[in-house]
């Protein structure tokens, strides 16, 4: 079994079995549009890995709550669990337990620092947050064939879903957002979070039963495109992510064909 590297002036892909590569791309072309789905992670996946990361700023860290107090003890949780995250001293089962408490608190904190609406929208227009070239352009791509896009993130879904209306400035019908809700009241005040808690390490595809369309404000959010049992039935998947768990998102889904892209 031989390494395929493929390079430009940008980037390096490594394929680790060109010839398996090979044989699903074709199986994938033959069963056509109707058998594919695209599943793909949100940060650093779909947006570039650059200053957003590096301050800890993925679409949790992207939130400015107008209170600096607990912007900054969301900053300490980031600090102390982020490299706990990657150590490769902590076994699964603990680590797991870790990322839950992490988002537990982080929530806690965006709850109880009286986050808004307003808030979510002010900071995806003022946040350092872009998408990677070409994303816009497969979208559109998938959109017209009718393939259906399952963003599955661990981050917020509110955020994902203000970030693709302001900076791709239209709504995908094929796309949908797998993520972390909020509840807010008629005041526009969170309140609370709907659903499973979704972190970096439990990402699996049983969670499609929350998932939503993106819609825009005069959009029908009760009307999918693809309702969860159809998008069950393409068994051909192109899963993009950024992490070991990534890999997790694509699991309950009985799939003939899967193609993983990392991003590193």
């Amino acid at each position: 079994m031989e390494m395929g590297h493929i390079t430009n002036a940008e980037s390096v892909v490594v394929v680790g079995n060109p010839e398996s590569l090979n044989r699903k791309i074709a199986a994938i072309r033959s069963a056509g549009p109707q058998k594919l789905q695209v599943i793909a992670d949100f940060d650093a996946t779909l947006t570039k890995f650059g200053l957003m990361e590096l301050e800890g700023k993925g679409s949790h860290g992207l939130v400015q709550q107008g209170n600096s107090e607990y912007d900054a003890k969301r900053q300490e949780l980031y600090n102390y669990y982020h490299p706990l995250e990657f150590s490769p001293n902590i076994g699964l089962e603990e680590k797991t337990k870790l990322m839950e408490e992490w988002w537990g608190k982080t929530h806690a904190l965006l709850i109880e620092g009286g986050l808004t609406n307003e808030s979510i929208v002010q900071s995806v227009a003022n946040g350092n947050i872009a998408f990677r070239e070409g994303v816009f352009e497969l979208f559109e791509f998938l959109e017209e064939r009718d393939i259906p896009v399952l963003i599955f993130s661990a981050g917020l879904g509110d955020i994902i879903e203000e970030a693709l209306r302001q900076k791709l400035d239209r709504n995908f019908k094929n796309v949908k957002i797998v993520s972390n809700r909020m509840v807010f009241d008629d005041d526009g005040h969170l309140v609370a979070f709907k659903g499973k808690l979704i972190h970096s390490l439990n990402k699996n595809e049983h969670a499609l039963d929350m998932a939503t369309p993106v819609h825009d404000h005069l959009g029908d959010a009760d009307d999918p495109s693809d309702d969860n049992a159809s998008v069950k039935k393409r068994t051909n998947v192109l899963l993009l992510g950024d992490h070991i768990g990534d890999l997790g998102m694509s699991n309950g889904l009985d799939y003939e064909n899967r193609i993983s892209v990392g991003f590193l």
